[in-house]
C-alpha cells in the first residue's frame, strides 16, 4: 500500500509543482560559467563520471540543486567543493546558469551488459517483495523525467553518479528529494539494484 501511495504521491506533484522565482536568461548564464566548467565541462556533459552531466537537464530542477547547495551545511544536500562555488551566487545568477545549460545538448552513454537485465526489472518494475517503486513511474520510460513536477531527467547520466547519488539518498546524506520519495525508495534497495539500474540508465536515450 504505501508503495502505491508514493505513486499517487508522484503523480500529484505534476500538478502542485510551482515555479520558481527569478527568469533566467541564457547569454547571461553562459558568461557566469566560468567556475563550472572545470568539473561540468564546457557544455555541462561532463567526461568525469563522479561529476554530473547537466547539459539539457531541466532548468527548475538545476535551480533547486543549486539553491540546496547554496544553503550550505543546514540545507537538504551538502557538498562542501559546490557550496563553496555557489555560496555567493544571487538567484538570478542561478537561474541565468540553469537556463543556459538547459539549453545545452546532453551526450549519452551505455549501459554495461551484465547490467542490462536486473536493471531494466527494477527501473520498469520495481522490486514489488521489497517495496522497490519503478523508477519509469516519475522519470518516463526513456529516462526523461517531468519538468513540472522537477524530477529530473536521467537518461545517458554517468553511471557512477547516479549510484553515488543513491547511496547519499540511502545513507541520509542527501534529502532533497519530493516528500522523501528517494530516500524511502533507495533505502529499500540492494547495492546490487543499485549499481544495476545505475548503469541501465546510463544506457536510456
Amino acid at each position: 500500500m504505501k508503495r502505491y501511495l508514493r505513486l499517487i504521491s508522484c503523480f500529484t506533484l505534476v500538478f502542485v509543482a510551482t515555479a520558481l522565482g527569478a527568469q533566467g536568461n541564457v547569454e547571461a548564464g553562459k558568461s557566469k560559467t566560468q567556475t563550472c566548467v572545470a568539473c561540468h565541462g564546457p557544455d555541462g556533459n561532463s567526461t568525469v563520471p563522479n561529476w554530473p552531466k547537466i547539459a539539457g537537464q531541466y532548468d527548475n530542477y538545476l535551480e533547486k540543486q543549486l539553491k540546496d547547495f547554496r544553503m550550505g551545511e543546514k540545507g537538504p544536500r551538502f557538498e562542501a567543493s559546490m557550496f563553496a562555488m555557489v555560496a555567493a551566487l544571487s538567484d538570478q545568477d542561478i537561474a541565468d546558469l540553469a537556463a543556459y545549460y538547459a539549453a545545452q545538448k546532453q551526450t549519452m552513454g551505455k549501459a554495461k551488459s551484465e547490467y542490462v537485465a536486473l536493471g531494466e526489472k527494477i527501473y520498469r518494475g520495481g522490486n514489488l517483495q521489497t517495496g522497490v517503486s519503478a523508477c519509469i513511474a516519475c522519470h518516463g520510460p526513456a529516462g526523461e523525467g517531468n519538468h513540472a513536477a522537477r524530477f529530473p531527467k536521467l537518461a545517458g547520466q554517468h553511471a557512477t553518479y547516479i549510484e553515488n547519488q543513491l547511496n547519499a539518498f540511502r545513507d541520509g546524506k542527501r534529502k532533497n528529494s519530493p516528500n522523501g520519495m528517494m530516500e524511502s525508495i533507495s533505502h529499500r534497495m540492494s547495492a546490487e539494484e543499485i549499481k544495476a539500474v545505475s548503469s541501465y540508465i546510463e544506457g536510456l536515450h
